[in-house]
């Protein structure tokens, strides 16, 4: 019989490192999986904050409890701040724990130098939702050249569709160190919506903390159409989010009987666009319900009850198809071609006439929206996780 000492030496330590909302919703099903196996894995959560109330909302909604927390979150932080903060503190982290490979994902500041911190140990690196590209270093920023630089460091590559194999490989990435495992956001959905339909009084508290924020679902019982909004990307600041609210703003004058919900962003980079377009009291615009920012949970109650998303969100565009929703998508990139190969998603960028022309027609034409509603989201089955933690068990 082993002792305990030597249980654990033979155990492999797996680090995952996250610190935004989409990355603890999309780490937290791969979390889960890992602890299913105890006797195999020593999993060591490790978040930085780079989010720190949006996090901790992920964190107690999936029951998570980190190991470390690097708690770098400061008032008016920059990317210069970001990167120096998580590097030091991974870092130390790092020389305590000593893992055997570190977990990253996507194409977050806190990805990118978590996994640059364990280069510098030595320390092997997998990169979850690995190969994504634009080819455009510019756009989306930072978030494309992060995933190049964590993707040159990475010695895994989880790739969430063929297509992301197929960019790695003709970056010459081993073949033999890619997965393709389907993108873990759907275990997340999944999860989620299942959790959601299984537990009535969840319901009810879901319904009412929308309620709370600023929209009643239950307008939405006799079969009005309501179209969800978020916005938040760096690259639209300006211009491009006074013409994204000027044709939201047409939008809900064109369709009186439709409701338009905007959970914003904190940003003030998002909210002065909003106040200048809209106004400086948002509280009394008829079908236009502008609310505070959503936990999880709630956001994805809302999501299965819309009918048209609009959005700059890179994880919404694998996340809505997974409930049948069509997305339009405004940025003049997008990292997930699949999806528009797909049809589950359209690019209308911030383009005031082609977001009012291409939400029109989802509002109007029951034939194209059908067409989007139930095209197959390329992003997977929900069973990403559980490639992963098979792929890291037969590695010695």
């Amino acid at each position: 019989m082993w002792n305990l000492q030597e249980i654990e030496e033979r155990m492999k330590k797996i680090m995952l490192v996250f610190g935004t909302r989409p990355e603890a919703i999309k780490m937290a099903p791969l979390v889960k999986e890992f602890q299913k196996y105890s006797e195999k894995f020593q999993t060591i959560i490790c978040v930085t904050g780079q989010h720190r109330e949006m996090l901790d909302q992920v964190l107690h909604i999936f029951e998570i409890v980190p190991d470390y927390d690097l708690d770098i979150m400061k008032q008016g932080q920059d990317l210069y701040d970001v990167t120096t903060r998580v590097l030091l503190g991974m870092r130390d982290v790092l020389k305590e724990t000593q893992p055997n490979v570190v977990l990253v994902h996507g194409d977050t500041t806190t990805s990118t130098t978590a996994a640059l911190a364990a280069f510098y140990q030595h320390i092997s690196v997998g990169h979850v939702e690995a190969g994504l590209r634009t080819h455009n270093i510019y756009s989306p920023w930072p978030e494309e050249m992060n995933r190049q630089l964590t993707g040159r460091i990475a010695t895994y590559h989880f790739a969430p569709t063929p297509l992301s194999k197929q960019n790695l490989l003709a970056e010459s990435v081993n073949e033999k160190r890619i997965v393709v495992t389907g993108n873990t956001v759907i275990d997340a959905l999944y999860m989620v919506v299942d959790k959601i339909k299984k537990n009535e009084v969840l319901d009810v508290e879901l319904s009412s903390t929308l309620k709370q924020s600023g929209y009643d679902i239950k307008r939405l019982s006799s079969g009005k159409k309501m179209v969800l909004i978020t916005g938040h990307r760096r690259e639209n600041f300006g211009y491009g989010f006074i013409s994204m609210c000027k044709a939201i703003k047409a939008l809900t004058e064109k369709y009186p009987n439709v409701d338009f919900v905007y959970p914003m962003h904190l940003n003030p980079n998002v909210r002065q666009p909003i106040h200048e377009v809209f106004g400086n009291d948002l509280s009394n615009l008829g079908n236009m319900f502008f609310i505070e920012p959503l936990e999880y949970l709630s956001f994805v109650y809302l999501m299965e009850k819309s009918t048209i998303v609009l959005t700059d969100s890179g994880g919404i565009q694998e996340e809505a198809p997974g409930l049948g929703k069509p997305v339009l998508v405004m940025r003049d990139t997008t990292e997930r071609p699949e999806a528009l190969e797909a049809g589950t998603v359209k690019l209308v960028g911030t383009d005031y006439g082609k977001i009012i022309a291409e939400t029109s027609k989802l509002i109007e034409n029951e034939v194209y929206y059908e067409k989007m509603s139930k095209a197959v989201n390329p992003y997977g089955d929900g069973l990403a996780c559980s490639r992963i933690v098979h792929f890291l068990n037969q590695e010695s």
